[in-house]
């Protein structure tokens, strides 16, 4: 990864490390499917007026068929599942499975036409990250029938936000990423929409609650899309789908010290591979280790 793209890959990380947390506030007194409708909502209100003033829609929407693609994999799918876990799992261990990002995107990139070469330091580090999900997970940390549900939703989340990084770079490369982050978080709100109105909540959802939405919305969707877009294009998919590595961690960090999370031996083993398989996993690679152009 180049030198002058660590300082927004980092920012990526901490943007993303931080919305389990606030999932986890906000359901207090509103739905799941509310929370993920209302952070895309309000991530499009912000996003689509400067993408019109800029002129970035009409050329996205030529695109639109991958945007919608996009939409639903990256945004309408797992935003819902993830809330809908955090009913039944700490954030701190939502934040750790999607850590498989990375590596379901090294295995599903062929069936995409997207070719990452991967030289040893790479794969090791997605690996070594890997192992560190597993520590950091432990093997009695899911117990009941309604756990490994929220897993088994977890891990459709992960596919998704795997696709999700594949379909820009093969299908979105050079599109505006402001006209297509846009009109994504616009189509999944639509899409959204009908789920939400179903599950609003009875009565005025606590300030905190609209405090931790206006964070997921503002920063942890809107600002966070836009780095994701520039970081795919900038250092491909499997590097940028490495910030899930980072942002466990962090996820893991604010679990602990503000939600009181329990954290052990496993938790801090897990937290070290994690960023030490982050660090492997998104480093400089040689010229003749470059990722080739999409097919």
């Amino acid at each position: 990864m180049k030198l002058k793209t660590l300082p927004l890959f980092g920012l990526l990380c901490i943007f993303w490390g931080i919305p389990y947390f606030f999932i986890k506030l906000a359901l207090a007194d509103v739905s799941p499917l509310c929370v993920a409708w209302s952070r895309i909502t309000l991530g499009a209100l912000v996003l689509i007026p400067v993408a019109w003033h800029r002129g970035a829609l009409r050329p996205a929407l030529r695109h639109h068929w991958a945007i919608l693609a996009f939409a639903i994999t990256e945004l309408v799918i797992p935003f819902s599942l993830i809330a809908i876990a955090e009913r039944s799992l700490s954030s701190s261990i939502t934040g750790v499975l999607v850590a498989t990002v990375p590596l379901t995107v090294v295995i599903i990139a062929p069936l995409f036409g997207v070719r990452e070469t991967l030289s040893v330091r790479r794969l090791l580090g997605l690996l070594v990250g890997l192992i560190g999900v597993v520590v950091l997970l432990g093997f009695d940390t899911i117990a009941d029938p309604a756990q490994w549900l929220a897993v088994a939703g977890l891990l459709i989340a992960v596919l998704g936000y795997a696709v999700g990084p594949l379909v820009v770079q093969r299908h979105l490369a050079g599109v505006d990423e402001i006209g297509a982050v846009a009109i994504s978080l616009g189509v999944a709100s639509l899409i959204l929409l009908p789920l939400a109105v179903a599950t609003l909540p009875h009565h005025v959802p606590s300030n905190l609650s609209l405090l931790s939405i206006a964070i997921l919305g503002l920063i942890s969707t809107a600002s966070a899309m836009l780095l994701y877009f520039h970081v795919i294009h900038a250092a491909g998919a499997a590097r940028a789908s490495v910030v899930a590595y980072v942002s466990p961690a962090i996820a893991a960090l604010l679990g602990v010290l503000v939600l009181h999370e329990h954290f052990g031996v496993s938790m801090a083993a897990g937290l070290t591979l994690i960023l030490l398989g982050s660090a492997l996993g998104s480093s400089s690679v040689r010229a003749s280790d470059s990722v080739a152009s999409p097919a």
